[in-house]
């Protein structure tokens, strides 16, 4: 059963299309990655599917519900954790609890009744009575992740959600999604991080200027687009380097600042070339979703 369905979506600013005709469903308790560079149209295709802004064209239904129409009792049974938090500095970690709770019709008693467990899940049980400005920035995702599930959300739409966190604070936040997800929530996920959407998604979506240009699982993407094996050298004259040895091995590269980036089926021969070059310094790795990923967009700067 779809939990989110979008055909045919479009939406444009100043005539440029910013979401291009997207279609896509997400099932009841997978996790739906959406990746893309920044202004590839993904928060746009958020805010549309959740009813905040009007489509131009398409339609969408969430919840089985259809948007923007019937997008208020829709997000009764959604949460969202924005890209940037917005927790209330006047308040204190339960107190943003409270308040945020009654805006979905809750009664105190219920709210009351939920917030040590969520706080639990975020890890910031000893913290109920901290003013937000005390807490760190890892502390304040944990509290917008628990603030998003205080209607205990059927579907949770996160945008970016470990963005600026330190390792441990991400890995932490990955633990806890995977427990929802366990629990048979639903999960539409935006990121720049590779690792977390292979981690996390069993399904994910690259899109790029408006328009959904891959869809699959991390693994099939990987299979799809790239070759299995990645030897990244650098060093004194790499790039003179490569311009032979792509010619001699039949190889397909990219070159990026000083590294050069070979994709192979049979690393083999590369390898054997690159050992007798003592100026070049390389390092052999399976292919990956960031491969996949610069391919199809692209190594250029976005700003």
């Amino acid at each position: 059963m779809a939990v989110l369905a979008a055909h045919n979506l479009r939406k444009s600013y100043g005539g440029e299309d910013v979401v291009a005709g997207v279609s896509f469903g997400i099932q009841a308790g997978e996790c739906f990655g959406l990746l893309g560079p920044n202004g590839a149209g993904k928060t746009t295709t958020l805010r549309l599917c959740l009813g905040l802004i009007d489509p131009d064209g398409g339609s969408v239904e969430l919840m089985q519900r259809p948007v923007p129409g019937e997008a208020r009792p829709a997000r009764a049974r959604v949460g969202v954790v924005p890209q940037m938090d917005n927790l209330d500095p006047d308040f204190t970690v339960s107190e943003n609890l409270l308040v945020y709770g009654r805006y979905f019709g809750l009664s105190e008693r219920v709210i009351r009744e939920r917030i040590p467990q969520l706080l639990e899940f975020a890890g910031l049980a000893a913290r109920a009575e901290s003013r937000i400005q005390t807490l760190s920035g890892g502390m304040k995702r944990r509290l917008t992740l628990a603030r998003a599930l205080i209607n205990d959300p059927d579907l949770i739409f996160m945008d970016e959600p470990t963005t600026g966190l330190d390792p441990q604070a991400r890995h932490l936040i990955w633990e806890r999604l995977k427990q929802l997800l366990a629990q048979g929530k639903t999960i539409v996920l935006t990121t720049h991080f590779m690792e977390e959407a292979e981690r996390l998604c069993a399904r994910l979506a690259i899109m790029d200027r408006g328009r959904f240009i891959t869809e699959g699982s991390p693994r099939e993407l990987i299979v799809r687009h790239i070759e299995p094996h990645v030897i990244e050298v650098h060093g004194d004259g790499v790039m003179n380097w490569a311009d032979r040895e792509a010619a001699t091995l039949a190889l397909r590269l990219e070159k990026s600042g000083d590294t050069v980036f070979c994709y192979a089926a049979d690393p083999a021969p590369l390898l054997a070339s690159l050992s007798l070059r003592q100026e070049l310094r390389y390092l052999h790795r399976p292919a990956d979703l960031e491969d996949v990923f610069l391919k199809l967009t692209g190594r250029e700067l976005r700003d």
